[in-house]
């Protein structure tokens, strides 16, 4: 089964959606998320390069389709 578009994008819109939520809970300023910054940081890193990686699969070839104009 080779890849397609369709499937590259099932798998980039999540995880830049993702990795976007992520990195904006790292750089928000509160109280207390100094703590979680640097793993916030790690997974919006981990997502948003998983997602862009994706982008650079090389698509397969597109099946032919059987030729049914054989007749017995």
């Amino acid at each position: 089964m080779s890849l397609n578009r369709t499937a590259k994008g099932i798998v980039l819109v999540p995880t830049l959606l993702l990795g976007g939520a992520f990195l904006s809970a790292a750089l928000w300023n509160g109280d207390g998320s100094d703590a979680n910054r640097p793993l916030a940081l790690g997974i919006a890193a981990l997502l948003l390069a998983g997602g862009l990686l994706t982008q650079l699969l090389p698509e397969g070839q597109p099946e032919a389709e059987p030729d049914d104009n054989t007749a017995p």
